[in-house]
Parts: structure tokens; C-alpha cells; sequence
């Protein structure tokens, strides 16, 4: 997502059409929920918003380590091509020489062969069902009806999540749909950007991640340093945390007392904020616990506000001393971050439906990460 944002400013572009395919699809549907004032609208191609429990007969997706194995061995060569065109990239063109030496020469210049068995390995970890519902631009869905790697049963359960998305089916069986006669899917899409594009964006609804943090025994140090102690060190604790929230981009929606609102645009940047807080009030003698939830927010009124943001609330509570926790949502978005957990079980979040998997930051795993 901060790609796509960084050459969007880069090239001078305030909108955008985000084209998201395959292991592209999950982070074009984040854009689009995170930053709705960044999209005209989205289009989606041969993608699932949950690769951890997507079936596909696609080894390469499954992560087998008997693959994997084989690719280290065999990337990019012409045998390797073919295998990938007959099995799935487009069965139909198995015999193309010309697309195999093409494939073979994209995927030498594309990646190492173990930077594509990470990708494969990270690929399985990807999961951002969650933000599908915070979805509100415009969305078409394109989808081959017999798309080997990503099943048009799959794609229409996707469709059927995404507010007011639009599915086309279109026959043929390459998930490359570049390879294929793709005329009637260019007159889609062209009749489709030309419908929403001067639409005006939805600002009052948008995915974001919620942090919540506060003074560890805040009560008894005021009482023990007195009403100017107490004062000076929270101006101290504010500075620090404003710091951290002007190095990872938070926005800070509100201070009450000891305690910071803040809102982010990326679930990693967050737990790292929250992090570097814990970690920076230590020599004030202070100890800070936060609680991070993803999810869809509203501006009501000047003010942001949601189930997220109460969600976001109850989770800093469960938290202990000194420690970054998080809903099941924040860690499912940042797989593939480095960023590691330790379970902390099942808990109620008062005023909150259900029950909730929280977990536990590594602050080691959280540091080695970059803003």
C-alpha cells in the first residue's frame, strides 16, 4: 500500500483506478479501503482476499516444501514455464513455445529464486477478509470462468462481500489474462471507469487502525509527585509519544488525561508507534500499555468513531504493563511484516459482541521493522 501511495505522489496522481491481480488483489482492496479519497474505483482480477485457506491446486500457492525444493532448483528455466502454463497460468496455451521462453526470461528477471520462495511462504500468509465490508468505492470484479488458480465459485463469494461490487464473467480458462483475447474485458473495464469517474469518494467511512494507549498506575504517581510533578511528567510523556506519531504517520484523534487516540493507515506502522512508545517513557520512570484494532471507521460530526474505535478501547484495557496488545484483525494484516505474537487467549471486550483473540507484540520483532 505504501508503494502504490509513494508513486501515486511521486507521479502527481490524486486519484486513481487501482487494478489489483492476484497477490496483488489483497493489498488493492486495503488500498482502496484505507484511502477511498486516493481511488476512483477498483478492479479486481483472479484474486482472493484469503490466500491462508484458498484452494487451489497451484503448488507454487500452497507452499508445499516438495515444490518449493523444486523451484530452487528449477526457476525460470523453460521446463519450469511450462509446468506453470499447463498447470494454471493458462492451460489452454500449453503448447505456446513463444509464451514459455517469454515466461521463463520474466521470471529469471523478476526474482531469485529464493526471493520467489519467500514470496510463495508470505503468500500463504495473507489474509485481509477483514477489510472487505470497509470497502466503499466503486468495484468491478473480473473473472475467467475457468480460472484454474482462483475458482469462479471464489470469486463470486468475494463479489458478494464488497458493497455494491460488479462481477463479469468471462470465459476462458488463463489466469495470464494478458495472453488471452482480451478485448471484451478492455471494453469493461473502459465502460466501467467511464461510468464512476467523476464520481466524488466516500470520506466518511474508511479502514484504519485504531491505538489506544495510556499511564501504567497514572493515579498513584500523581498523588506521589503532586499536582506540578505530575504535570511536567506528562507534558514529558506527551512529547514522546507525539514524536513516535509523527515518525510512523499517526493522527492523533484525541488526549484524554494520560491516555492517546490515534489512528494509522497501516496495521504494521501502528504496532510500531505503539512499540517505540512502550519502549521510550522507560527513563521517565513510566510504563505505557497500548491496544491496537483494525477496522472500519466514521467520521461523525469532525469526529472519528466506529465499533473499531470501541473495540480498539477494550483491547488497551486488556493490556498489561509495558505491553502492545492486539485483536486477531491487526495480526492477520500485517503477515509477512516480520512482526511476531504470543497468543494471549480469548477474551470478552466489554459492551463488544463475541469473543476475541487477542495477542501480544514481540517488541524485538516489532523494532527490527522500519517506519
Amino acid at each position: 500500500m505504501d508503494d502504490v501511495r509513494a508513486v501515486m505522489e511521486a507521479a502527481g496522481s490524486e486519484r486513481a483506478v487501482v487494478f489489483g491481480v492476484s497477490e496483488g488483489g489483497p493489498m488493492a482492496m486495503l488500498f482502496a479501503a484505507t484511502y477511498p479519497e486516493r481511488t476512483v474505483a477498483l478492479i479486481l482480477f483472479g484474486t482472493d482476499p484469503d490466500y491462508t485457506s484458498l484452494q487451489t491446486d497451484d503448488p507454487f500457492v500452497a507452499a508445499d516444501d516438495e515444490y518449493l525444493a523444486y523451484i530452487d532448483r528449477q526457476w525460470g528455466t523453460i521446463e519450469h514455464a511450462r509446468k506453470e502454463i499447463a498447470s494454471w497460468g493458462a492451460p489452454s496455451r500449453a503448447d505456446d513455445e513463444r509464451l514459455a521462453a517469454w515466461l521463463a526470461s520474466y521470471l529469471r528477471r523478476a526474482a531469485s529464486p529464493g526471493a520467489a520462495i519467500a514470496l510463495s511462504r508470505m503468500n500463504r500468509q495473507i489474509d485481509v477478509s477483514h477489510a472487505l465490508p470497509a470497502i466503499h468505492v466503486p468495484t468491478l470484479v473480473l473473472a475467467k470462468t475457468g480460472d484454474v488458480e482462483f475458482p469462479i465459485e471464489g470469486m463470486r463469494e468475494t463479489t458478494a462481500k464488497i458493497a455494491g461490487a460488479r462481477l463479469v464473467e468471462l470465459p476462458g480458462d488463463e489466469h495470464f489474462f494478458w495472453v488471452a483475447d482480451h478485448e471484451q474485458m478492455l471494453e469493461e473495464i473502459e465502460r466501467f471507469v467511464g461510468e464512476f469517474r467523476d464520481q466524488e469518494a466516500d470520506l466518511e467511512r474508511f479502514l484504519a487502525t485504531v491505538m489506544f494507549t495510556d499511564i501504567v498506575g497514572s493515579t498513584e504517581k500523581a498523588t506521589a509527585l503532586g499536582d506540578r510533578g505530575w504535570k511536567d511528567l506528562v507534558e514529558a510523556h506527551h512529547a514522546r509519544v507525539r514524536g513516535q506519531l509523527a515518525r510512523f504517520r499517526g493522527v492523533e484523534i484525541d488526549t484524554a488525561g494520560d491516555g492517546f487516540f490515534a489512528t494509522f493507515d497501516g496495521p504494521a506502522r501502528a504496532i510500531r508507534c505503539a512499540t517505540a512508545i512502550t519502549a521510550g517513557v522507560g527513563d521517565l520512570g513510566l510504563e505505557v500499555r497500548a491496544g491496537l484494532h483494525t477496522g472500519e471507521c466514521e467520521v461523525l460530526e469532525g469526529k472519528v468513531g466506529g465499533i473499531a474505535v470501541h473495540i480498539g478501547a477494550r483491547v488497551a484495557a486488556q493490556a498489561g504493563p509495558g505491553e502492545v496488545l492486539v485483536s486477531g484483525t491487526v495480526r492477520d494484516l500485517v503477515a509477512g511484516s516480520g512482526i511476531t505474537f504470543e497468543e494471549r487467549g480469548v477474551a470478552d471486550l466489554r459492551g463488544v459482541p463475541g469473543t476475541w483473540h487477542l495477542y501480544a507484540v514481540d517488541p524485538r520483532s516489532a523494532r527490527a521493522g522500519v517506519a
